[in-house]
């Protein structure tokens, strides 16, 4: 793993954090899938939830991955890495707490989604990515469950039998978002 990367997972330092941006794309590149690794077990710590300098710490590095993938066109040497991160995410709460503020893991499942969820039109990428993808549609994160399934639907358009194995789940979560939309309704159609 690049040494400045290294560094900064290792011990979480955040005023470090910041120089991964001073460094090259292609410099850093070949360290994104280790570094991945160690944000899934960053996040993963009992802690993480309540510690708001892990927070930071690894919202900076994956800002700094996801662009250094997308400048370096690598989405398919890292695509594994950022897939099991991602799908750690499922691990934990995602529901927005009480003012509609998204949960830590929500918000690394957020960006990573969009880095891995671009590539629609890239097939390799898609078949890792559409089997964890169907998994958020059930967590109940409403902003999440919106962009999957924009992102979902551009996957089919390019490459519709890849969603073929998942078409339970995402008829669940339509019909889901249907009922949530009648009963809402409904609520306004009674108030005087």
């Amino acid at each position: 793993m690049h040494h400045l990367f290294g560094l900064v997972l290792a011990q979480k330092d955040l005023s470090r954090a910041g120089d991964l941006f001073s460094l090259e794309d292609a410099e850093i590149e070949g360290s994104l899938s280790e570094a991945l690794e160690q944000i899934r077990i960053i996040s993963s710590s009992e802690d993480y939830q309540t510690n708001d300098n892990d927070q930071a710490v690894v919202e900076i590095c994956i800002t700094r991955i996801t662009t250094a993938i997308r400048e370096t066109a690598s989405i398919e040497k890292h695509g594994k890495a950022l897939v099991a991160l991602w799908e750690s995410c499922l691990e934990h709460n995602l529901k927005p707490s009480g003012k509609d503020e998204d949960t830590p893991h929500a918000k690394i499942a957020s960006d990573i989604m969009s880095c891995i969820l671009q590539n629609y039109n890239r097939p390799p990428v898609m078949a890792l990515a559409v089997p964890v993808a169907v998994k958020f549609l059930q967590r109940g994160n409403k902003e999440l469950c919106r962009n999957m399934s924009s992102y979902l639907s551009l996957a089919a358009i390019a490459k519709a039998d890849l969603l073929a194995d998942h078409t339970d789940t995402i008829v669940k979560s339509v019909l889901q978002g249907a009922e949530r939309v009648h009963s809402i309704s409904i609520r306004t159609l009674e108030r005087p």
